[in-house]
């Protein structure tokens, strides 16, 4: 907290956002658009963080009517981007989203599928031969089921981050990189602004869009939310000789992802299911700091190749390691800090920050503006959690495999 003491904070924006990654660009952008004088601050480059590093898959079939009815928003503004961005670079890949079980998973989702249908989610139930016939490429196990999300597909994160930033800057947003907030500005229950490098900024709404560094933003002010940030590896390989005719691909039994990317290449990630939660990173913290296992890359290939045998002898061209974060009970923190109105979070998507992106900043953006969202977002209040619920969730020492297993 900062002394009352300290010189009169300057900048004096409406809203002044942590974190330059895709929710809080997409949230810069949507308060923009409504004529909202928006300042933008990112400790590294803008996109530097795990937006770059993000599989950028999207579908609607997720496990809550919150996130079901976000996700279709967020589907809808995916495409509506690409018109919006167009100029820029931009365009939505609507190739489909293949969420694939083996029996016993199928089972569990099978259940979510009433919800599906009461959200008006549209979904194919695909058998293994229909699924290769539709895939060639594609030979899953006989006994293999797949959830075809029709609307689904991806955004590649080296065409989203540049457009949506340059479309951010030619609306006026003030973006500042290369800047570290320490601390949050609390008097008389209401955050006034932040300290940035040794400067006092102000600003009328504060949103904290800073992913794992989150906690150690809150803590600096007292206060701490269950979350929990874990290490990801997301690979590219090198061209093949035509581009993959192929959907975006959840494989749920191979503890993987992958879908086509640019330049004929596959896109390819997942986790170390053994390797322990990472901690609450300082703010030096880069993710350029971290490492996967040495041959992670190689062996998760080969653990994906009985599915899809083009990645045979395939060599990888890219390896970016990042974090992904999980709230306790695996769902968004979406909301204003309990005792804080106007300190707003975006936080805690799983794998999924990229594909939350375009309605977490509308939303964030609402609640900058108006304080009342389109949606019913109190599934992913903040303030959901007790306080001993948080000390739990925090006090645990848990591995990847510990948590939530929620994909994009």
């Amino acid at each position: 907290m900062l002394a009352s003491a300290k010189p009169a904070a300057k900048n004096a924006a409406d809203a002044l956002i942590v974190g330059g990654g895709v929710i809080g660009l997409s949230a810069a952008y949507h308060l923009a658009r409504a004529g909202s004088r928006v300042t933008l601050l990112e400790k590294g480059a803008v996109g530097s963080g795990a937006s770059s590093r993000a599989g950028g898959i999207i579908t609607a079939h997720l496990w809550s009517k919150t996130g079901i009815a976000a996700r279709k928003i967020s589907l809808r503004r995916f495409n509506e981007l690409s018109e919006e961005l167009g100029d820029y670079g931009y365009r939505f890949q609507a190739v489909g989203c293949l969420n694939l079980f083996s029996p016993a998973e199928w089972a569990a989702r099978k259940q979510l599928l009433p919800l599906y249908d009461a959200c008006a989610v549209p979904y194919e139930i695909l058998d293994a031969a229909a699924m290769r016939r539709r895939w060639s490429l594609l030979k899953p196990p006989a006994d293999a089921l797949g959830l075809f999300d029709p609307l689904g597909g991806y955004s590649e994160p080296a065409d989203y981050i540049p457009a949506l930033t340059r479309r951010c800057r030619d609306l006026g947003v003030d973006i500042r990189e290369g800047v570290t907030v320490s601390a949050f500005d609390i008097r008389g229950g209401r955050i006034r602004g932040v300290s940035a490098d040794g400067e006092a900024l102000s600003a009328e709404r504060v949103i904290c869009a800073a992913h794992s560094w989150t906690n150690r933003l809150l803590t600096a002010a007292g206060r701490s939310l269950p979350l929990k940030s874990f290490v990801h590896q997301r690979y590219v390989t090198a061209p093949l000789q035509n581009a993959p005719a192929l959907p975006a691909v959840n494989a749920n039994p191979y503890g993987a992802y992958f879908r086509p990317a640019k330049g004929k290449r596959i896109l390819l990630g997942g986790e170390t299911a053994a390797r322990a939660e990472f901690g609450n990173p300082p703010l030096a913290f880069e993710m350029d700091q971290l490492r996967a296992p040495p041959g992670f890359g190689d062996s998760l290939r080969e653990q994906v190749q009985p599915l899809l045998p083009l990645l045979a002898g395939l060599p990888i061209s890219d390896e970016r390691v990042g974090l992904i974060s999980f709230s306790a009970d695996g769902e968004p923190l979406l909301g204003a800090l309990p005792g804080l109105p106007n300190l707003l979070l975006g936080a805690a998507f799983h794998s999924g920050g990229f594909a939350y992106n375009p309605v977490a900043g509308m939303l964030l953006a609402q609640l900058a503006s108006s304080g009342a969202t389109m949606l019913d977002i109190s599934a992913f209040s903040p303030a959901r959690f007790s306080a001993a619920e948080t000390a739990g969730y925090l006090s645990a020492e848990l591995r990847q495999r510990d948590a939530f297993s929620r994909r994009h």
